[in-house]
């Protein structure tokens, strides 16, 4: 089934894009084409080794998490594709707004591994400057980072820039009010941004079956929103997808809507148990559709990967997760009176009521131990021998 070369949306012509087949194979795609015309074969090899590198990483955090040097970490374990594909095609001016997941996405964007894990281990409320890296922070809360996108991307249209803004999020932030408020606004203003939904088939224990009875990006066209279901374990593919809804964005064709089709071959959160809720048939099925090993078959296929790039990739893997592994183990304590800092941007007398109480409650644990160490030491009851 084919499509007109930019808008391809609604319920009938829905299809899966796809560049690169589960084999490995490199396939043609009617509308995908043109738009990796360009990728040669250093950015193939780049696009591997970065999947190499966050599956790496993905690894390692949660080893520092069952090690209890990390209270948490959300795996992305299969979901390597959708996160390296989507992060390569934007610039370095467009603004992502991300969930907790796109661990990624942050390292396609520069952010120190030391930055990422903050957050997760409790030293910090937030991770990184997000003007530094034209990324938000980690947004917890389902499906409301979609609302702060929409409204960035209002303003690039006010301010006349070029940039846009990309919300990712997962398929059950579809079911939320927020995301539906989002594409309304991002609809009638004609807004720059992109919603790039990474649909891992489980939202938390609840299948996408459940909470959606068509394909999720056959929801965005009754907003008015072109939509494109694609290949979310093809690298290629998402790039190529990220690229058409940037060009709309860019010249003036207003919001686009991603659905990138994985799978979330790790648990919801460290936290999380999967076998209590999905088969181990389902879990191999998508084994064999691993986007690390379709890449990794492709371009060996077709001589782009030898035995030197791919022991290069791989001592680059072990380079960063070592980076990680010590930025984690040696992130500094926080200064206890710094959870007060960066809650509003001008001085707040409720704010500054709170941090004085706070500091005379910290104050009393340091009058304590000076009085109990200028005491002398009690003498036992009881009698003599």
């Amino acid at each position: 089934m084919t499509h007109s070369r930019h808008e391809p949306t609604g319920h009938a012509a829905m299809t899966m894009h796809q560049l690169i087949t589960a084999d490995g194979d490199r396939v043609s795609d009617d509308l995908l084409d043109e738009f990796v015309s360009d990728i040669d074969d250093q950015t193939l090899r780049n696009l591997y080794e970065d999947m190499v590198v966050i599956r790496r990483i993905d690894f390692e955090s949660t080893a520092l998490q069952r090690q209890g040097q990390l209270a948490l970490w959300p795996p992305m374990l299969g979901q390597e594709a959708s996160q390296i594909g989507s992060a390569r095609a934007l610039e370095t001016d467009d603004f992502i707004f991300p969930t907790y997941r796109e661990n990624g996405v942050a390292y396609c964007r520069g952010v120190a591994m030391g930055d990422v894990l903050g957050l997760w281990r409790g030293t910090c409320n937030t991770g990184w400057d997000p003007y530094e890296f034209n990324m938000a922070t980690p947004q917890i809360i389902i499906g409301s980072q979609t609302l702060h996108a929409t409204g960035y991307a209002m303003g690039l249209v006010l301010e006349g820039k070029e940039s846009l803004s990309v919300a990712y999020l997962g398929d059950g932030a579809t079911s939320q009010g927020d995301v539906h408020e989002s594409m309304v606004f991002a609809a009638s203003f004609q807004a720059p941004v992109i919603f790039f939904c990474q649909n891992n088939h489980w939202a938390i224990s609840e299948p996408v079956g459940l909470q959606s009875h068509v394909p999720i990006a056959g929801r965005a066209p009754g907003y008015g929103i072109p939509s494109i279901q694609v290949d979310g374990n093809d690298v290629l593919a998402v790039l190529a997808a990220t690229r058409w809804a940037a060009h709309r964005a860019r010249t003036s064709g207003g919001p686009s809507f991603i659905e990138a089709v994985t799978y979330r071959m790790g648990a919801h959160t460290t936290a999380d148990d999967p076998t209590r809720y999905r088969g181990v048939t389902e879990l191999e099925e998508w084994g064999a559709k691993d986007p690390l090993a379709r890449m990794r078959t492709f371009l060996t296929n077709t001589g782009k990967l030898d035995a030197a790039a791919e022991s290069a990739i791989a001592a680059k893997a072990d380079a960063v997760a070592a980076e990680l592994r010590d930025a984690c183990i040696n992130l500094p304590d926080p200064d206890p009176m710094s959870v007060f800092e960066n809650v509003y941007v001008e001085d707040h007398p409720v704010l500054e009521r709170q941090r004085e109480q706070y500091r005379q409650y910290l104050a009393s644990f340091e009058r304590s131990e000076s009085t109990t160490s200028h005491e002398a030491p009690a003498m036992p009851q009881g009698r003599a021998s």
